[in-house]
């Protein structure tokens, strides 16, 4: 009874170590540069069963019907991924025989090797047998490894979501093991900015840019991330205030408050910006078809900010920070970008054809004893963008009657501008009648013509008619 008690226990132990041998799953690691970048995949040579016996196929009816070796999926037409309901069509990935101990195996007169194909629900050939056991045919014992390969199109036109997709394969020769097992692709976690240079420079060249009412928007055009994680986009300024460098060289800042981000479409969320991170997006960037999400970051500036804060020439620049990060926060991807807006010198004076004229009429005796003043009201609209003086000139220094030259000295005429204490008599040389002026746009100037009493009185006797000269006004920075 101890001889038998022992014998039956050895053979206990022995049906218990072949049956729990454990399948030897097929784990496939997917390089994010391939998914990424939509690149053909091809594995390396992959062991996928192993033949510890056989060295030739299994034939029916005399000999004379081979057996073909197949792989079946049980679990499926799709892989499905472990923690969501993401799948992917067998056709994603397809498989070929790369060697059976080493080598290819024999074809014998009429065996094939078929091309590279896909797991379906119905059994699919890995190997053509020769039609006879007669014919030849054969191969070694050892592993029996595959090539695996995901054409670039199937990147192109799948979403590849970070995790694992499984297909469970049956195979039919059962001494080749395992007979059942997983075919897993391995998707990694990544995120990747593929737009590498987001610098934007803007620059204002025209006045007109400060008269219009509408939101100024600068857009940093199409800004594309890949992506096999969901992720939400972040963004701040890279410090508290807009850094400013005026034409002169003197510096100053902005508030970053002035400036809001947000994209010509619904991806994003338009919010004023601030030295911290918020998160931008109007909804997850999802992993989508291909694994990119495009957008087109936009910045907006108020058109009395704009006019405000952005007159003065010079050079206003803003660094942002941009961060593409994992909606569970275990990844993220920055990106910094540049903005510098430039704002070139500009300098306009008009002068509405209401007031090209100034007249002065002599034709009582109080006009030669007291002289005589006007201010025409708004005569010059004056716009200027940086510090500045107003000069004026005439283009002789006498009077003209019918195009020739008088002894009327231009002299006899003064001008000044309303609330500047400057008031020079008019020559050819420019003089200054308003001083240290500050950055303005479409400012109304009065200004007041003066023939005073002595210089009025100059002119008697000079002939009843007509005399005229030239003004001229003119900038010049400071």
């Amino acid at each position: 009874m101890k001889t038998m008690r022992a014998f039956l226990t050895g053979i206990f132990t022995v049906c218990c170590g072949f049956t729990a041998i454990k399948a030897q799953d097929v784990y496939l690691s997917i390089p994010e540069n391939n998914i990424l970048n939509r690149v053909e995949f091809t594995s390396v040579p992959t062991r996928v069963m192993t033949n510890a016996n056989r060295t030739n196929w299994d034939y029916a009816f005399l000999g004379l019907l081979p057996i073909a070796p197949t792989f079946t999926s049980v679990s499926g037409a799709a892989f499905t991924h472990s923690s969501s309901s993401s799948t992917l069509a067998g056709s994603t990935l397809l498989w070929q025989l790369e060697s059976m101990g080493g080598q290819l195996p024999s074809a014998g007169y009429s065996g094939s090797l078929p091309g590279f194909q896909s797991f379906s629900t119905s059994p699919v050939k890995w190997y053509e047998p020769p039609s006879s056991i007669f014919f030849g045919g054969g191969f070694n014992r050892g592993n029996i490894n595959f090539t695996f390969k995901i054409p670039a199109a199937q990147f192109t036109a799948n979403a590849f979501r970070a995790g694992n997709y499984s297909m469970d394969i049956t195979q039919n020769y059962n001494d080749f093991t395992p007979i059942n097992f997983k075919t897993i692709l391995v998707i990694p976690q990544t995120i990747r900015w593929l737009t590498s240079s987001l610098t934007k420079y803007v620059e204002v060249s025209s006045l007109n840019d400060y008269r219009t009412t509408n939101t100024k928007v600068w857009d940093w055009g199409n800004t594309e991330i890949a992506n096999t994680v969901d992720f939400n986009f972040w963004a701040k300024a890279a410090a508290t205030n807009i850094q400013f460098t005026s034409s002169k060289g003197v510096p100053g800042t902005r508030n970053i408050a002035a400036v809001k981000l947000g994209s010509n479409g619904p991806a994003l969320t338009t919010k004023a910006l601030s030295a911290d991170f918020q998160n931008f997006s109007a909804a997850n960037f999802t992993v989508a078809a291909g694994n990119r999400n495009s957008f087109i970051p936009q910045l907006y500036v108020s058109a009395d900010d704009f006019k405000n804060l952005f007159f003065e020439a010079g050079t206003y620049t803003l660094d942002l920070n941009f961060n593409a990060k994992s909606t569970d926060n275990s990844i993220n991807n920055l990106q910094n970008t540049a903005v510098q807006l430039k704002v070139l010198p500009l300098s306009e004076i008009t002068i509405p054809s209401s007031g090209r004229n100034v007249n002065f009429n002599f034709n009582t005796a109080e006009h030669y004893t007291n002289g005589q003043s006007q201010t025409i009201p708004n005569q010059i609209i004056l716009s200027n963008n940086e510090s500045f003086e107003l000069y004026v000139k005439s283009d002789e220094n006498y009077f003209k009657k019918a195009g020739l030259q008088t002894d009327i000295n231009s002299n006899i005429l003064q001008i000044g501008i309303n609330g500047s204490p400057v008031t020079v008599p008019l020559s050819k040389t420019p003089q200054k009648i308003l001083l240290n002026g500050t950055p303005v746009l479409d400012r109304g100037l009065n200004v007041t013509y003066t023939i005073p009493p002595a210089r009025a009185q100059s002119l008697v006797g000079k002939e009843n008619t007509t005399y005229s000269i030239n003004i001229y006004y003119s900038f010049t920075a400071i």
